[in-house]
């Protein structure tokens, strides 16, 4: 009996070394959102939002720009094929994730005929998130004179920023057409999300002056991988107003005593006077905004959640998230859990007037571990457009109650509360 306890206290003394080592060597920004807002609530709530964002986070809001929704890879690829192919300066693409399938070759060889005819292409590959891409289209790219590079490759020696990842999906073509949101490069994201396979989600094509903002985004992450610093006309061009939708863009890494994601959304939910819509892949945040959506609930505002249901590609990242229903419920928030395939939209509707959309999940670790991009975006006719595709995404999932919760077995309890204790890495 005594070795075994011995063993035991090895466990998790070695668990506890490990777990020390691992927050010395890679620090994180602690995640201090305000606790309350300045002056009377209601002059915060009249329709200042996005001006307070804007100034809060000390990025400009742009006017005059035109941003198009774009819904699951049927519409996403050909879109940005078609940009691509027409380019005829410059295409600069970052993504996280390239996988395989057939879309990994049709987007490789778009940009390796760009670069043949003479447009200058530049590839970044986060790391980790690519590493399963075909070596053979890499150098399929080069060979035409393509720039590829990778960001923090996985190196003992550069552990302090392994946990760093780039979440960021960038596609700029001659410095005036852009595109982000969630989607990532693999066959998963091809389809119309008809079947179990076929994933769930939204990409943005963007004009205007916000495109600069885009190719800033790019631009820090190349510098970070490269050291070459992107500048001149063919990057940078002037850009006239478009259209008339008011955007913030807000790039973003881990630094500082506040993540900027996080601030956003508390800012929406605090702000909010009849509704907010969350869709969301991954669902972990810290406790702070878990309260800001129970005080929205309590003084009126409708809060409603769609998550994945089993059709996770997480199982760990779940199983925590279900260990929250509970609160969220017991507070007024509707959960809905998408049913036909991987759910991973990343939007947030705040009443009839804003979206916020891009990359980054509602998790720990697009607050505070990786570089995302979101775009905060004030346009009434976008808003509505946005929130049809969520109506028909609430159309397919099955709404979650009280009951459903304490249904759960007593595995599935030990399971969320062990998870909860990685919700920092998740």
């Amino acid at each position: 009996m005594l070795k075994y306890l011995m063993w035991i206290l090895l466990v998790i003394g070695g668990f506890t070394l490990a777990w020390a080592v691992y927050e010395w060597l890679v620090p994180e920004p602690a995640d201090l959102l305000p606790t309350r807002l300045s002056g009377r609530p209601d002059d915060a709530r009249a329709g200042g939002f996005l001006d307070a964002a804007g100034a809060n986070l000390d990025s400009p809001v742009l006017d005059g720009n035109e941003i198009e929704l774009l819904v699951n890879g049927v519409e996403i690829f050909p879109a940005m094929l078609e940009a691509i192919e027409a380019a005829e300066e410059s295409v600069n693409f970052l993504t996280y994730v390239y996988w395989t399938g057939d879309i990994a070759r049709r987007m490789a060889g778009a940009l390796t005929r760009a670069a043949e005819r003479g447009v200058e292409v530049r590839v970044l590959l986060d790391a980790y998130g690519a590493r399963l891409m075909d070596e053979e289209l890499i150098e399929d790219l080069e060979a035409a004179g393509a720039r590829v590079a990778f960001f923090h490759p996985l190196r003992w020696y550069h552990v302090r920023r392994l946990n760093n990842r780039t979440h960021r999906k960038v596609l700029v073509v001659d410095g005036r057409v852009g595109f982000t949101g969630g989607v990532g490069i693999a066959e998963e994201w091809e389809g119309d999300a008809r079947r179990e396979g076929e994933w769930r989600d939204d990409h943005f094509r963007v004009r205007g002056p916000v495109v600069r903002y885009l190719q800033g985004a790019f631009a820090d992450n190349w510098r970070d991988a490269t050291g070459e610093v992107l500048a001149g006309e063919s990057m940078f061009p002037d850009l006239e107003d478009v259209g008339s939708s008011r955007i913030l863009a807000l790039t973003t890494s881990p630094r500082g005593d506040v993540s900027p994601i996080a601030f956003l959304y508390w800012l929406a939910l605090h702000t909010a006077t009849e509704r907010v819509d969350i869709s969301t892949p991954y669902f972990l945040p810290d406790d702070a905004l878990l309260d800001a959506m129970r005080d929205a609930s309590e003084r009126g505002v409708r809060i409603r959640l769609l998550v994945p249901d089993e059709h996770n590609d997480s199982e760990l990242v779940r199983v925590a998230s279900v260990s929250r229903y509970r609160t969220l419920l017991e507070g007024g928030i509707e959960i809905h859990e998408y049913g036909t395939s991987m759910l991973h939209a990343k939007t947030v509707l705040v009443d009839d007037r804003w979206a916020i959309v891009g990359s980054a999940n509602f998790d720990n670790r697009s607050f505070e571990l990786n570089d995302e991009i979101v775009l905060l975006v004030e346009d009434s006719g976008f808003v509505a457009r946005v929130r049809e595709t969520y109506a028909r995404d609430l159309e397919a999932a099955r709404r979650i109650t009280l009951e459903d919760v304490a249904d759960r077995s007593w595995v599935d309890r030990v399971k969320s509360a062990l998870a909860l204790v990685f919700r920092e890495q998740l």
